[in-house]
């Protein structure tokens, strides 16, 4: 087998660092805006997003089944409606039979999911906009395996 060319590897070791740099910087920037979903009413953190978004598309859950949906912790999703419901975005309402709780969106939670997706549309098609399909499902794909390692880590 003939030998590898130092080159490509150098390159992709840079192009893993320069990844792995924007890795952290996502981080960071949902770090801080979830700390500004702390402080400013109506501000939504990616895990409020995430909620709203599951819940629109699925209807109510339970609180088990909104944290598998979130991929978060059963205390962690009871602590995530906490603050929907404070905001007025999302009741929990009693399943009849059950000892279980199912939370729901209201009418003013699926308004502000709603505005939060085109917002969020309108942003990524702006930013993005020279990239193609391909492209973006490639970025999805790196995106889902990093957050496989982070899992890891």
């Amino acid at each position: 087998m003939p030998p590898r060319d130092p080159q490509p590897d150098s390159e992709r070791n840079l192009a893993l660092d320069e990844l792995s740099r924007a890795a952290y910087s996502l981080s960071a920037a949902d770090a801080r805006l979830r700390g500004r979903a702390t402080r400013t009413p109506g501000a939504l953190s990616l895990t409020h997003a995430r909620a709203l978004r599951v819940l629109a598309q699925n209807g109510p859950l339970s609180i088990r089944e909104l944290a598998a949906a979130t991929e978060t912790t059963p205390p962690g999703a009871t602590q995530l409606v906490n603050g929907l419901v404070a905001a007025g975005y999302v009741t929990r309402e009693q399943v009849p039979g059950r000892k279980a709780v199912a939370v729901a969106l209201t009418a003013g939670g699926r308004e502000r999911h709603d505005e939060r997706q085109a917002l969020l549309q309108q942003a990524l098609d702006t930013a993005l906009a020279d990239y193609d399909a391909a492209a973006l499902d490639s970025a999805a794909e790196v995106l889902r395996r990093l957050s496989v390692i982070y899992d890891r880590l």
